[in-house]
């Protein structure tokens, strides 16, 4: 029954990255952009938890708290950039 759960979400997830880069290729605004950008390595971290689980492998853990790190490192720059101009003071 988890594989059937976890192919259904993986389902779900798969579809909600489409609308999200639907939403990164037709954004009306920049920070409507980045928001989806955000919201898209937040699912693709989702796939590569759920595809640990199924594999029963802790290695796609780390890789995903590897990319949510750098998500947010760059989600950061990148506000800091449109705000000032500049990233590094």
């Amino acid at each position: 029954m988890l594989s059937n759960v976890i192919l259904i979400v993986s389902a779900m997830i798969g579809v909600s990255l489409l609308l999200n880069l639907w939403r990164l290729l037709r954004g009306p605004s920049v920070p409507d952009r980045i928001l989806a950008l955000d919201t898209m390595y937040i699912n693709s971290i989702a796939l590569i938890v759920l595809y640990g689980i199924k594999v029963a492998s802790e290695l796609y853990f780390e890789a995903a708290l590897l990319i949510a790190m750098l998500g947010f490192v760059s989600t950061v720059a990148v506000c800091k950039f449109l705000l000032r101009g500049d990233i590094i003071e």
